[in-house]
């Protein structure tokens, strides 16, 4: 059986091609399941033309479109492996991810060719086209005079489908590889376990450059052969005016506080709806609660992570408790551990390990780094601390690895701390997350200055801005004679999250 999961959706696309699959918000009509299928078949025809071949990559820099929804679904289909990159990223961290992934093929916004072009050449990437937002480019235009037929490449169930890159907390970006079985077996759990029935339409908001958006929302919607109503970005206004054309709807937690910042956001908006689904950012209970007040729908909460899809999910049927993510999912299996790997009983608090055919293939170019991150009897350590009640509840407790999510957006500290290293003045720096009402952290610099230095926090935030994307940019600094450290010499960054918690919220 062919383990391509290009042929897993078209297996369930419905029989009247006519169907809708996107929709714009003023009801426009962009593309049905019979365009699908021909445009997709016309870009994975032009990728072959350029070159294309299984298992080479491809690599995505593009503002959400449906035809940059059409490239990923057209890079299975010619059994290349495709690479999304976060629309923020600067063009020296697109310089890394182009020299690691070395694509065949890289796909970007019309706006950044000039300044993508000379790195696209350093990394040897044979083509670099592009792809706007309003689906215009020169990816688009050179498709557009191909055949639209296509035959599905077959591909083995272990066979790449995708590279997603996410940063450690050394500073260097890592690559999951995820492969076609990793993704068509998380998707059809959470296909079934959500309850996607015939009727359903999805509110699609998030970005499609990560698991969430891409893999979790567009995957399920082609499993189910449905509609999307299909945004460029979040906007709470327009959210709640078109709640009332869906049935589901997937969001961060700071969709769901600017949701209720609305005066008028309450039932009516939801008439339609019967599931709304967070994650990629801790759920605040306080935000769990008022909706359900005000909507009489309980956020579903799940947790997942970029090697490994979903998770665990807070049952459709069921008890879904404020503060937890729910059970694993069917097939997942996960425990508790120390720092030895010893497993730990029910309600113990330790490192969440988990084993599944979700979990990713391995580190791009990086065997030393899989070998550390998976135990010999194949469990893969999360690095997120956690606790399983005697129900199999799964709450996550805190964070092993220094990471910081702002906004649902992953920060890894490393990185921006060796950016604010390098800058005159700065002698030691630190980067912490802190509370904030809105994007749940928000990241936080605390740097320790050399004698006689007097740096400014408006010159070091335009510093950094020039080189990362905006969302990893400190949005406070706070200047220090020294940092603490413990007996072993280590930043304290506890004790700076607690000496500056308040920061956001006076």
């Amino acid at each position: 059986m062919d383990g391509n999961l290009y042929a897993a959706f078209e297996a369930r696309f419905p029989a009247d091609r006519a169907r809708h699959f996107i929709e714009f918000a003023d009801g426009a009509l962009h593309c049905t399941y019979g365009d699908l299928d021909a445009v997709t078949a016309r870009y994975a025809r032009l990728l072959r033309d350029l070159g294309v071949r299984a298992g080479d990559r491809v690599v995505a820099q593009t503002e959400k479109s449906p035809e940059a929804l059409m490239l990923y679904l057209a890079c299975l289909r010619a059994g290349a492996v495709y690479v999304p990159l976060n629309t923020a990223y600067r063009p020296a961290e697109v310089d890394y991810f182009l020299s690691d992934s070395k694509p065949r093929v890289a796909v970007c916004d019309p706006d950044a060719h000039a300044a993508l072009l000379p790195l696209a050449a350093k990394a040897g990437v044979a083509h670099l086209l592009t792809l706007g937002a309003d689906g215009a480019g020169t990816f688009a235009e050179l498709a557009r005079a191909l055949e639209p037929s296509f035959p599905t490449t077959a591909c083995a169930r272990n066979d790449l489908a995708a590279i997603l890159y996410t940063s450690g907390t050394t500073g260097r970006s890592k690559g999951a590889m995820l492969t076609h079985g990793n993704l068509a077996s998380n998707a059809l759990t959470l296909h079934r376990i959500w309850g996607f029935a015939p009727g359903d339409v999805l509110l699609h908001a998030l970005p499609i450059y990560h698991t969430h958006g891409l893999f979790v929302a567009c995957n399920c919607v082609l499993l189910n052969g449905s509609t999307m109503i299909f945004l460029p970005k979040f906007d709470g206004a327009e959210v709640a005016r078109l709640l009332g054309r869906a049935t589901v709807f997937m969001g961060v937690p700071t969709y769901y506080t600017r949701l209720l910042s609305l005066p008028r956001f309450g039932r009516d908006a939801c008439r339609t709806m019967r599931l709304f689904i967070s994650g990629s950012a801790p759920l605040l209970e306080d935000t769990f609660r008022e909706f359900e007040a005000r909507t009489g729908h309980t956020i579903l909460e799940r947790y997942g992570m970029t090697e490994a899809g979903m998770i665990t999910s807070n049952p459709l049927i069921g008890a879904r408790i404020a503060g937890s993510v729910g059970p694993p999912l069917p097939g997942v299996e996960a425990r508790i551990a120390d720092e030895t790997g010893r497993e730990l009983e029910a309600g113990k608090v330790g490192v969440l390990e988990i084993k599944g055919p979700n979990v990713f293939k391995g580190y791009w170019c990086n065997a030393e780094k899989t070998r550390e991150e998976f135990r010999a009897d194949g469990y893969f350590i999360t690095g997120d601390v956690a606790r399983i009640d005697a129900k199999g509840y799964v709450s996550i407790v805190g964070r092993a690895k220094d990471l910081i999510i702002s906004g649902g957006l992953n920060v890894y500290p490393k990185e921006i701390e060796l950016a604010l290293d390098a800058l005159d003045g700065v002698a030691e720096s630190a980067v912490i997350g802190l509370p904030h009402a809105d994007f749940g952290e928000a990241v936080a610099g605390v740097v320790a200055v050399k004698p006689g230095a007097t740096p400014s926090s408006e010159a070091m935030i335009a510093a950094l801005k020039e080189t990362m994307a905006a969302f990893k940019v400190p949005k406070v600094m706070f200047f220090v004679d020294d940092l603490p450290r413990n007996a072993m010499g280590k930043v304290q960054k506890n004790v700076l999250r607690e000496r500056y918690k308040a920061t956001f919220s006076r």
